[in-house]
């Protein structure tokens, strides 16, 4: 088993490759690290994939995968992080803005005792529509989640192999590394790390990240929290529907009894479609009730951290 495996996803940066192999190449053999590094190519057009093989015919430490088309970071952290051998994995990003320098240290906290360090970019080198997207992503994210982090979106992370195998990732979640680790029981650090300018090509982010980051983060908090429990969230907001709109009818029904009229207003019908809408919350979480209790079954154990027990009993 390899001590240390490199997860690198790259798009379009052939130049910043053999750089960025050569860092990592002198970092880990002047720590004594034996590693790999692996570099999944997200559907690149510059030949990127080729360069990375190229190198892998230099030093077979070096391992490339292409994808067939664009899938995004998620997709390509997941390919890396099945491949990973390692006790240890550490992303980094592919453009040279993430120091290699910094994988003696971050090794050194997962070996004190942290399943997972996060990178923090406390100086920047980004123009400024990335780095205030950013800023606001990160203070959203820390408050909705409840992981104290500076920097959530940082390349540079460090794992525990438990912790990345333990993820699923899809759509552009990672993102929410930290968080996912946070509450899969798992310690998360942090640590100031180095950024450094980019030498190549032109950044991939700005401002409809911010957007797609906060849409994937309430769908996040959603599954984390409702998904064994659809109708606390659907049957509490339909009751909130159904009381207004029983209120109103019901200052209806008081104003008939005492001036012997009921005229058809507007809010008549707004506190009818209310308590419609209200039946139909419920409904939506009944269904999920029952959804979720046919798959119960098929839903893995929770992870355990330590046992005093032995194996468990063969059935």
């Amino acid at each position: 088993m390899k001590q240390l495996s490199l997860v690198i996803p790259a798009y379009n940066e052939a130049e910043s490759i053999p750089l960025l192999l050569e860092e990592i190449r002198a970092v880990c053999e002047g720590a004594g690290v034996d590693y790999e590094a692996l570099v999944i190519d997200d559907g690149s057009t510059d030949g990127t994939y080729e360069v990375a093989a190229a190198e892998h015919a230099r030093d077979g430490r070096v391992q490339a995968v292409r994808f067939r088309r664009n899938s995004g970071k998620a997709a390509a952290l997941a390919e890396g992080f099945r491949r990973a051998r390692g006790r240890y994995i550490i992303t980094l990003d592919a453009d040279l803005q993430d120091n290699p320098a910094e994988i003696p240290g971050l090794i050194r906290l997962l070996e004190d005792g942290a399943d997972m360090v996060s990178g923090w970019k406390k100086i920047r080198h980004d123009p400024w529509h990335k780095t205030v997207p950013s800023k606001l992503f990160n203070s959203v994210t820390s408050s909705v989640s409840g992981l104290r982090l500076n920097d959530f979106n940082c390349g540079l992370k460090a794992y525990r192999a438990e912790v990345v195998k333990s993820l699923d990732l899809y759509g552009e979640m990672h993102r929410y590394i930290p968080v996912l680790a946070h509450w899969d029981g798992f310690k998360v650090a942090e640590k100031v790390v180095e950024h450094r300018a980019r030498r190549f090509g032109s950044s991939k982010y700005g401002w409809a990240r911010l957007s797609n980051g906060l849409f994937d983060l309430v769908t996040l908090v959603f599954l984390h929290r409702y998904t064994r429990r659809p109708m606390h969230l659907f049957g509490f907001v339909g009751l909130l529907f159904a009381l207004v709109g029983f209120g109103v009818l019901l200052g209806f029904v008081v104003d008939w009894a005492v001036s012997g009229q009921l005229h058809v207003r507007p809010l008549m019908l707004a506190g009818v479609l209310s308590m419609f809408v209200g039946v139909q919350f419920a409904s939506i979480g009944l269904l999920g009730e029952m959804i979720n209790q046919r798959f119960a079954r098929e839903s893995p154990p929770p992870a355990i951290a330590a046992s005093t027990f032995g194996a468990p009993p063969t059935p």
